[in-house]
């Protein structure tokens, strides 16, 4: 069934979950449906079901009225979670978002007896949703149009036409000021640098590259703050070790904190990657590379950015790793570059 008219209505006062994704940078591109659904809907009360980890980056969405954990590991199905969750949720909810397109994400709102459950299309999710709506990749042509149309009337939401609010997550001042204590930062002016990127190599910019650009950084005044995950401890050293003003933080930090440092640099250097989509949702200066992805399907969203592609011939190719064996599309990326793109933002943030 397809959904009608009078399905595609929201009414006061309504309970609505949205089932969100599970990935960083998704989850904060989510914000822009959340933001779409309170300024439309005042009167609503708005739940965000999603992995644990996602817990601390939904806090600092002022719009989420309560975060609940669905804690199943990567690439298993959580029978017994799904359905412990679900009957948790039984009575308390009278529409469900569905954000993800898996058979599995649709389960919980359809055990949980939610009367109105719209998605897309995808995994013959036929009776788990029963407001399915077709997706247009033309007219959707970015992760984020996808998120907030299924907020709205489906009339509406085909047009791909609508606005999308920047995602904008709080910041604990308080946090911040005892992270840069504890861990030993500076006043100097910040760059904060993220090599990571959760899909792949193929989404990397070279480390030597980051190393050699964090020394320019470093020789004129800047501070150097490296970010990321447990796994990504190794390439924060490769790019920070040894070099005075320059801090490898990678695995030392939870989610929150990482909102609250990034907030705090003036500008970051970032691969395609959710920590991007975090320190665009906190205003900071974002100098974004792009190799194998592209800019025009999750650019980071604000107008505080300068998007680094080369568009070689072979990209985007949207594979983990090059087929070719060169990503040519990042290696020939410069530090000088970004390091001309860096004191020029310097320029445009004096200006703001």
């Amino acid at each position: 069934m397809v959904e009608s008219a009078t399905l595609g209505k929201v009414a006061s006062g309504e309970r609505i979950l949205v089932v969100g994704p599970s990935w960083v940078g998704d989850m904060v591109m989510a914000q822009s449906l959340l933001m779409t659904l309170r300024a439309r809907h005042p009167g609503v009360t708005l739940a965000v079901m999603a992995p644990g980890w996602s817990l601390p980056i939904l806090e600092r969405m002022p719009e989420v009225d309560e975060a609940i954990a669905l804690d199943v590991a990567h690439g298993q199905f959580g029978w017994a979670t799904r359905r412990a969750v679900a009957r948790s949720l039984r009575g308390r909810f009278d529409r469900a978002i569905v954000l993800p397109r898996s058979w599995k994400s649709a389960l919980v709102p359809f055990l949980a007896g939610i009367p109105h459950r719209v998605g897309f299309h995808g995994e013959q999710r036929f009776g788990l949703l029963n407001q399915r709506r077709r997706l247009d990749k033309h007219a959707l042509d970015q992760t984020v149009k996808r998120f907030v149309s299924l907020g709205l009337p489906a009339d509406e939401a085909a047009t791909g036409s609508f606005t999308i609010p920047q995602p904008r997550l709080e910041v604990d001042a308080g946090n911040q000021a005892e992270l840069r204590e504890r861990l030993g930062l500076s006043s100097a002016p910040a760059i904060g640098m993220m090599p990571g990127a959760e899909y792949g190599p193929a989404k990397q910019w070279p480390l030597e590259h980051f190393r050699t650009l964090a020394e320019h950084l470093v020789a004129d005044g800047f501070e150097v703050r490296v970010l990321g995950g447990p796994k990504d401890v190794e390439a924060g050293d490769a790019i920070a070790g040894g070099l005075a003003g320059a801090h490898n933080l990678c695995g030392r930090t939870r989610l929150a904190d990482a909102v609250d440092l990034l907030a705090d640099c003036e500008q970051v250097v970032t691969n395609d990657s959710g920590l991007m989509h975090v320190a665009a949702a906190v205003g900071t200066r974002v100098q974004a590379l792009y190799g194998s992805s592209s800019p025009a399907y999750t650019p980071p969203l604000t107008g505080n950015a300068e998007i680094h592609y080369l568009a070689v011939e072979c990209s985007p190719c949207f594979e983990r790793v090059c087929p070719l064996g060169h990503t040519r599309c990042l290696t020939e990326m410069t530090p000088e570059r970004l390091l001309r793109a860096i004191h020029s933002g310097r320029a445009t943030i004096a200006k703001v």
